[in-house]
């Protein structure tokens, strides 16, 4: 998609020197909108690869990959007199705190606010259609945003995922504060920016199996294929610097399971194993069946079980969330999330001064729903069952 006329190219900024200079162009701006952009569809351990920064009058596109040093932009982003506009925030700080240890002072996500104005269609391409009318193209979602050089098309489509942000930030903020629910979204972007935690890159369950081999019905000798199976692929996806679907689909492993081929050539027609792929990774595949048959099964693990009346609070609290989301025209964990609602029934409180305890309810969700949650625990510990409506 070319970028209009009146849309002048993003500044490139590979090199200390452009990276200083445009710190100090945006340094007194009030307003900046981010996003990232991350390998994770191309590499076992993704990272952040570009870095896209936009004020209200100009594109920037920061390569990670050619600087030494990010600390710079990261005194942006600290800054609380500039106001960081993200669209769907969570991943890119989890990214940004994994990679940097940059913070943000003062959030602004425009996902977050559209779905507490009770929008369902919360993409940023729906939403820069629907409130600028402009029609964004999203072909470049998956694309390897670690290969270097980059074409041209995947450059103007990084800057268009923030150009237009400061204008839709503009638009949903008046929107909020027309409902009455700027103060809400407030302490949602707070809540949001100190409690996300570093994303750790891709974390492996080694018992993570028996989520792929259950469904499918596998044997317990089948299933002692597929964990010696697993197991393989994440090995050679750690070796190959690829995400483990790429090496091999789940349904290629139940596949080799239910097979257990003993040569090359049964390898053959299995679902997902191309010529190129028997040729590197065969032998691997063979190996892991020989070993899953000689192996002893293994029990599956039982899940922790919640106690009786903690379930049932939760439950009670649930479908008191529900109703009130039905009420409001939103969805249910923009009320409040689920862990807070577990949080909720873990630790029972019976006043206001104990809500404070409460993880994910601040002084808006206090103030607004507080007496209404104390109810419907009181009533839960007053029927010992939950509360009917």
């Amino acid at each position: 998609m070319p970028l209009s006329p009146a849309i002048p190219s993003a500044h490139y900024v590979n090199h200390p020197r452009q990276l200083s200079a445009m710190v100090d162009a945006l340094r007194r701006e009030p307003l900046l909108a981010f996003d990232t952009e991350s390998n994770s569809l191309h590499a076992y351990s993704e990272r952040v690869c570009l870095i896209q920064v936009s004020s209200r009058s100009a594109d920037y596109i920061i390569d990670p990959l050619e600087l030494p040093d990010l600390a710079l932009l990261g005194e942006l982003l600290a800054d609380p007199r500039i106001e960081a506009v993200f669209h769907a925030s969570e991943y890119d700080l989890m990214c940004l705190k994994r990679d940097y240890r940059f913070e943000v002072a003062n959030l602004f996500d425009t996902m977050v606010a559209a779905r507490i104005c009770g929008l369902r269609q919360i993409g940023l391409q729906n939403l820069v259609q629907v409130y600028l009318g402009v029609a964004l193209d999203k072909s470049h979602q998956r694309d390897d945003w670690g290969k270097r050089p980059l074409p041209a098309a995947c450059l103007r489509y990084a800057q268009l995922d923030t150009h237009y942000l400061p204008d839709l930030r503009d638009m949903l903020l008046a929107e909020l504060d027309a409902r009455g629910h700027l103060d809400e979204a407030r302490e949602t972007f707070d809540d949001l920016s100190r409690l996300t935690e570093p994303h750790e890159g891709r974390s492996f369950d080694p018992e993570g199996y028996w989520k792929i081999g259950v469904p499918a019905r596998l044997g317990v000798r089948q299933m002692t294929l597929l964990r010696e199976l697993y197991l393989t692929r994440e090995s050679l996806a750690q070796r190959a610097d690829l995400p483990p679907v790429n090496v091999a689909q789940n349904r290629t492993l139940v596949e080799l399971a239910q097979r257990a081929p003993a040569t090359r050539d049964d390898l053959r027609g299995i679902f997902g194993l191309s010529p190129n792929g028997i040729r590197r990774w065969g032998e691997a595949w063979l190996s892991a069946v020989q070993r899953g048959l000689q192996a002893e099964p293994r029990p599956q693990p039982q899940p922790d079980l919640v106690p009786p009346d903690i379930a049932d609070r939760y439950t009670a609290l649930h479908g008191w969330r529900k109703k009130r989301a039905e009420q409001r025209g939103v969805e249910s964990d923009v009320i409040v999330t689920k862990q807070t609602l577990w949080s909720l029934a873990y630790k029972a409180p019976a006043t206001l001064e104990e809500l404070d305890d409460i993880e994910g309810l601040g002084p808006w969700r206090t103030r607004t729903y507080g007496d209404e949650i104390l109810a419907v625990l009181a009533q839960y510990e007053q029927n010992g069952s939950t509360p009917h409506a």
